[in-house]
C-alpha cells in the first residue's frame, strides 16, 4: 500500500489528490479563472491528509505535475513537492502534465487525443496520444494555424482538450475535430501515472528537479 500525494498547479486549477496506490481517495481543487496556488495549495494538502485520517508521515511519495504550463504555477507546485519530500525523506515523482490531461478523454474507438495548454497569443503547448494514451508525438510549443494537426485529422477523429481548445476551435472547422471544452489538468488523473513510477522506483532528484517550462519566459 502506497499513499501518494499528487500536486497539479500548471494552470489556474490548484489541484491536490491523495491516492492509495492508483485509487484516488481524496481530491481538492480550485477550478477558478485566477491563480490561487499560493493561498490554497498548502491548505489543500493539509486538509486532504487530515480528512483521510493520515499524517504527513504516512505518505509514501509526492507526485508533481512537471509541466509545461504556467511558469509561476509550476514553480509553486514543484517547490511545495520538493519541500515535502525533503522534510519527510520520501521519493519525488514527476508526471508530464499533458499526459495526465489526456487521461481525461475516454474513447473506445480508434482516435487521437491532443491535450493543449495555452501559451501566449496563438501559441499552445501540445502533444499527441493514441486513445490508449501512448505518446505519438512529443510535447511541443507551436503556433496554431487552420492547418495545425491536419495529418492526424485526415486519419481519424481527434479529441482536443485543455485551455488551448478555445483558440484552436475558433480556426479549425475539420469534421474530425472534437473539442472537449472547459477542462484543465487535474491531480485526479495523476495517480494512474504516479503509481507505476513508484513501483519502478522512477524517482526524481529532490535537489535538482526543475519544472519543464519548454521555452524561456517572455514578458508582454
Amino acid at each position: 500500500m502506497a499513499y501518494i500525494l499528487c500536486i497539479e498547479t500548471s494552470t489556474t486549477n490548484c489541484s491536490v489528490a491523495l491516492a492509495n496506490d492508483k485509487e484516488v481517495i481524496g481530491l481538492k481543487e480550485d477550478y477558478d479563472s485566477t491563480y490561487s496556488h499560493a493561498e490554497r495549495l498548502h491548505n489543500f494538502i493539509d486538509k486532504i491528509i487530515k480528512e483521510a485520517g493520515l499524517t504527513p508521515k504516512d505518505l509514501s511519495a509526492v507526485s508533481v505535475s512537471k509541466g509545461p504550463g504556467s511558469y509561476t504555477g509550476l514553480r509553486i507546485g514543484v517547490s511545495a513537492a520538493k519541500g515535502l519530500c525533503y522534510a519527510l525523506d520520501i521519493p519525488l515523482i514527476a508526471v508530464p502534465t499533458l499526459h495526465a490531461l489526456a487521461l481525461q478523454v475516454s474513447q473506445e474507438k480508434d482516435s487521437y487525443i491532443v491535450p493543449m495548454l495555452d501559451a501566449r497569443r496563438m501559441e499552445v503547448y501540445s502533444a499527441v496520444f493514441s486513445n490508449t494514451y501512448e505518446e505519438i508525438r512529443k510535447t511541443e510549443a507551436e503556433i496554431l494555424t487552420d492547418t495545425s494537426f491536419e495529418t492526424y485529422l485526415r486519419e481519424k477523429k481527434v479529441y482536443f482538450i485543455g485551455n488551448g481548445v478555445e483558440k484552436f476551435s475558433a480556426i479549425c472547422n475539420d469534421t474530425n475535430a472534437v473539442f472537449v471544452q472547459n477542462k484543465l489538468p487535474s491531480a485526479n488523473e495523476m495517480a494512474m501515472l504516479s503509481y507505476p513510477k513508484f513501483l519502478k522506483k522512477d524517482f526524481e532528484d529532490v535537489s535538482y528537479l526543475d519544472p519543464y517550462y519548454l521555452k524561456d519566459f517572455v514578458t508582454g
